[in-house]
Parts: structure tokens; sequence; C-alpha cells
């Protein structure tokens, strides 16, 4: 059987022996092999094709109405603006329903802040085509700004978004209109082809024994990233057999080229493709044609449920958090103090990793109520708890948005000792309490809990008998370590090596629900904690999907 392993560019197809490659060779077919790709590196990005439409825009045109366009653009985190695309110039129209789709890649972990701008497109300049014009030349007619968080997660797809001028003054601001944005994620990423390959007559690279061929398929974009490939595309995805070394120099023995539509046609024709191999560069390139072929021995497409689809038909991801108030954080009023607030502003670790987790999470929870709790601490005249509202109430552990959680959090250093051990336990039961009665109640909500703590946890066995526990739950574990603590015995907590945990009665786990990063490992590389934190996020969501039959209600 073979083996699907994918990276963020080519993805690899193996075969066991020199005759069949299949789509996904994880013991269950096509459907674990997805299991597989979802559970080690999440869901890779959708395409969102964005429709927009205006109404009641400044007429800044003497004779007849404004000839509306409208612009959008990336923010990017120095606040500079990349554009990504621009609608038709509508003529004569305050109220433009634009017909040009414009679309973008959809990223569960990342923030995307959009810029919409409006521009009254100059009559001299209506026979120039609309990438060409040049903005500063147009009359700006307002702007809107969004996260595109916030338009895939409206049950309708619709946002609203008042157009501003960059120019307003005064106390009484002046009305240039609404723009809507509509937001649909594009059937291509909502298709899946299962293909299954058999190879004949292949060149032995081996000297003293038979190769051992696999597969490697690929379609690169221009920038460099994978996208979903759908069946309507022309884009060739290169199919390259190669002879499998142990040290990493694996021989090419062959390949084509070929889309989507040929390989169907090849299935339905029951014909080999002969492999070739290039050979020469430059203008003395040629393909030297094998006898080697390959056969697609079977193409089937369907469609998927996607991330996108639960959460367009009403299901929520509801954020918790627990923080760890253990004395080895140090005093907290004093600066090498894990804890210390920062007169200047300048939060702390565990104030970063609420606020950057929770402004990712925030807009999948429609109340925006987050649970709150610390652990390792002595409350005023109690005893320890691993376990406390960080409100301080006794009964109710949520707060209001973001916000809340950080007012909470500082105000519960004021009323807290910081004592120990290090225990997950109470807090992980804690929350799997929920999730249990929200499951139970059949609620559409899927539960996050983030741990902040900057320590070797004591009781291990505890944990992993919660974790195992809650995998059957609608519950993920986003784990964030701070400090310059050991943290290997949290790495054996994240099964991203396919180990997955056992209890101490020997019942395995049922899937994968917790992520860690320390801290200090993503500080200074391109990958932000958020990313690395929340990747795997999605995936988790759909395998609790899957392996309980959950629909999405459309």
């Amino acid at each position: 059987m073979g083996n699907c392993c994918s990276n963020d560019g080519p993805v690899g197809i193996g075969g066991g022996g020199a005759v069949s490659f299949h789509d996904g060779g994880f013991g269950g077919g096509a459907a674990d092999a997805v299991e597989h790709f979802l559970r080690s590196r999440g869901v890779p990005f959708s395409q969102i094709e964005l429709s927009l439409s205006a109404a009641n825009l400044l007429d800044q045109d003497v004779f007849s109405k404004s000839d509306p366009m409208a612009v959008i653009f990336a923010k990017r985190r120095d606040g500079t603006l990349e554009e990504i695309g621009r609608s038709e110039v509508i003529l004569n129209s305050l109220n433009p329903s634009w017909i040009t789709k414009i679309t973008v890649n959809y990223q569960f972990e990342v923030t995307q802040p959009l810029v919409f701008q409006v521009y009254d497109v100059d009559s001299q300049f209506h026979n120039v085509p609309e990438k060409m014009l040049k903005l500063e030349e147009q009359q700006f007619l307002g702007e809107a700004q969004c996260l595109l968080s916030e338009v895939v997660t409206r049950p309708t797809g619709l946002l609203t978004l008042n157009l501003d001028h960059r120019e307003q003054q005064g106390p009484h601001p002046k009305k240039f209109g609404t723009l809507t944005v509509h937001a649909e994620e594009c059937v291509g990423s909502k298709t899946m082809v299962e293909m299954v390959f058999r190879c004949v007559d292949l060149e032995n690279k081996d000297l003293f024994s038979k190769s051992d061929p696999f597969l490697l398929i690929s379609k690169i974009t221009e920038s460099g990233v994978a996208i979903p490939v759908c069946k309507t595309e022309e884009n060739p995805l290169n199919i390259e057999c190669f002879n499998f070394n142990s040290n990493g120099k694996h021989d090419l023995i062959g390949k084509v080229v070929k889309s989507l539509a040929q390989l169907e046609s090849l299935h339905h024709s029951q014909c080999g493709e002969n492999l070739f191999f290039p050979t020469g560069v430059g203008h003395d390139h040629h393909n030297k044609v094998l006898t080697s072929q390959i056969y697609v021995e079977k193409f089937t497409e369907s469609k998927q449920q996607t991330f996108l689809d639960y959460i367009a038909g009403g299901f929520e991801m509801n954020f918790m958090v627990a923080v760890d108030f253990t004395a080895s954080n140090g005093n907290p009023r004093l600066p090498d103090s894990l804890h210390y607030i920062d007169p200047t502003g300048r939060p702390n670790a565990y104030q970063r990793a609420i606020l950057e987790v929770g402004d990712v999470l925030q807009f999948y929870d429609s109340d925006k109520r987050f649970p709150a709790w610390g652990f390792g601490a002595r409350p005023i005249d109690g005893p320890v708890s691993h376990c406390f509202n960080l409100n301080g109430s006794t009964y109710q552990p949520e707060v209001e948005g973001i916000q809340g959680i950080m007012s909470a959090y500082i105000s519960a250093l004021y009323n807290v000792s910081l004592a120990g051990p290090t225990l997950f336990g109470p807090v992980i039961n804690t929350a799997a309490s929920i999730a249990s009665r929200s499951f139970t109640s059949g609620r559409q909500k899927y539960f996050v809990l983030l741990i902040v703590t900057d320590g070797v946890i004591t009781d291990l066995q505890e944990t992993k008998d919660a974790l195992v526990k809650a995998s059957d739950l609608p519950l993920s574990i986003l784990i964030v370590g701070v400090g310059g603590a050991d943290f290997k015995e949290m790495e054996i907590l994240d099964a991203d090596k396919g180990e997955r945990l056992e209890s101490s009665t020997g019942r395995v786990a049922s899937r994968d629900i917790v992520q860690f990063v320390p801290l200090r490992d993503v500080q200074h590389g391109e990958m932000s904690v958020v990313q690395s934190l929340l990747a795997e996020l999605p995936g988790q969501f759909m395998s609790y999907m899957r392996t309980r039959d959950v629909q999405p209600l459309n």
C-alpha cells in the first residue's frame, strides 16, 4: 500500500514494491489518508471568492452619477497595503453591484485585515483596462476595513460596512454610503480527487536489487505555494517517479506532465502514458521517451465538507484560557517575573499569548464570553487551588471579551499568592466538563482551551488520563510554554509524531487534541506563536466531526 506525505510544496505518493501507487495508503484508503493529512498538517488554506456591492455612494459627477470601481487590499503587519484585486467600472451608479469576483486565500491561523477602497473613475479613463488605472488619478469615494474572518463567520457570508473618507473632519461625520462584502468558498477548495497509479517496465536503478520506486506529484503556483487543484484547471501536474535511496539522493526514473482532465481521460481509456526523461539544458533541452509507462487505475472525484462549511452552518469555536500562577514565575512586582506588568504597557509573555491567540479565535465565538481560570495559586485566606475563576467569582468563570480576560488576569495577580505545584489535570477536567455538557445538549460548539505555563507539569499521568478522556469531546487544547524551563515532557502531550496518548488504564486517545509550542522558539522566527499553535486546529475540528459523523447545517 502506498504512502502519502505532504509539505508546503510537492506532494509525494509512494508505493510498496514497484507496481501500484495510491493517493492514500494508511490502511483504510482515501479517508484515512485525508485523516492523517488533517492531523499532521491542519487544513490547507481555502480560496474565498469575495463579491462586492455598495449603496448610497457620493455623487461626484456634475452631469451624471459616479462611475465606481472597488479595490481590495491586504493590510500587512507594518500597515502597508498590498493590492489583491479590482472590480470592473460600473457607469452612472450610486448603488453598484460589481460582477467581478476577487479571490483571496483564507488561513485560519492568522488574522487577515482587508481594506476596501471605492473610486469614481473619470470618463477620460473609461477605455483603459481597470488594472492599468492609476488610483491617484481617480476620485476617492471612501474606504472600509474588516478582517476576513469577520466575513466568513457570518451565517449568510454577508457583512455590511460603513464607508469612511480619509480626509473627513469635524464633529458631524458625513455619510459616504455602505459597502457589502459577500464571501463564498471556491468549489475547488471542496473537491477531492482519488487516484491509483500503476507503473510498468520501470528502469532498474539499483545494482544488486530491484528499484524502490515512489511517485512525487506537485503543482506549484508562481508564488511557490501549493493550492487545492480543481478539475477545471488546466494547470498540469508534474508526476515524477524516483528510485528511493536512504541517503536522500533519490534517482529520477522518469516523469509525465498531465492535467487532471488528461489523467481522467487516461483512466477512461485504460491506456498507459510513456514516461520521459529530461535531458540537456537551455536550448538543447529535449525529452527522452522511455518504454516505462504509467496507468491511472482509478480516478474518482468527490465533494468534501470543509471547515468553513461547518462555520457557515452555525458551528462556533468557544475560547477558554487557563493561566499558570505557580511561584516559579517569580514575584509579579519585580521586573524579572514572567507575570510583571510593565507600566509602559508592553505585554508580558502571558499577555502576549492570550492576546495573539484570542485575537484569532474571538471571531468564531458569537457571544465573546470566555471562561478564564488560574491554577497553582493560593487565593486570599484559602488553600492552594489548581482551578480558580480568574475574575474572582465563586460560580461564574466567564468574562467579557479578550480585554475582560486581560483585566481579570491583572486583578488576580493582586489577589492571589503564587504557590504550586503545576497541575494541569483539574483545569483540563473542568474544560472537558463544559464541552461534555454542550455535547450532551446537542449544541453546535467546539471548545478550545489555551493553557499558558512556565514550568513542567508534576501530574503528567493524571494529565494524560484527562486528555485521553477529553479526546472523545469537541475540545482542543493549546499549550504555550513561557520562560526558560525544559519543556520536553510537554512535547509528549503533543502527539505530532503519531504516538497517541495512553491512559493509566491502557486506554488510547481517540485523536490528538493537543498542540504545544514554547514561546521562545517562535519569538524571532517567521512563524508567529499564533500560527504555530493554531495551524492544527481546523484539522482537529474536522477530525472530530468526521469521527462523529457530524454534518454541517446549511
